[in-house]
């Protein structure tokens, strides 16, 4: 996926190049994903698309993500037990998550790299590595000290 954004047609063009049949609820669940580079969560995707088109489901929305996964549209980003974003972003590049404030922010590939890969179980190759880092705001010395109420 390029950074660039794509309207309504370049999306259609987009799934059907990548082999997804291109509903009108795909082509704006897409649109959404692809309009600019966001790390946006299935709720946050579904609320974007029913403020237009208010008759996409939940299962819809679902079923879709996982479709566009499958086929290389979009990257899921598990930062946390049911928090998951979706990543328009395929490049390979890994993520801050910011544990405070939710936000997820990418890091480029070439700024983090392993020393060494660990000895893979037998009969596995590796697919990918995708390491989400997560920090937090530090506080300052004057939040520091602040009387707790």
């Amino acid at each position: 996926m390029n950074s660039e954004s794509m309207n309504k047609q370049e999306v259609l063009e987009t799934l059907r190049d990548a082999g997804v049949n291109p509903t009108s609820q795909r082509v704006e669940i897409g649109y959404i994903l692809f309009a600019q580079h966001a790390h946006l969560s299935a709720e946050e995707i579904m609320q974007r698309v029913n403020a237009d088109y208010a008759v996409v489901s939940k299962a819809t929305v679902y079923n879709t993500l996982g479709l566009f996964v499958q086929h290389g549209l979009v990257r899921e980003v598990i930062v946390e037990p049911g928090k998951v974003f979706y990543d328009s972003n395929v490049s390979p590049h890994h993520h801050y998550y910011y544990v405070d404030t939710g936000d997820l922010l990418d890091i480029p590939a070439q700024q983090l790299r392993l020393a060494q890969q660990p000895q893979l179980p037998e009969d596995t190759e590796l697919e990918e590595v995708d390491i989400v880092l997560r920090v937090r705001k530090r506080k300052s010395a004057a939040d520091a000290q602040l009387p707790k109420h």
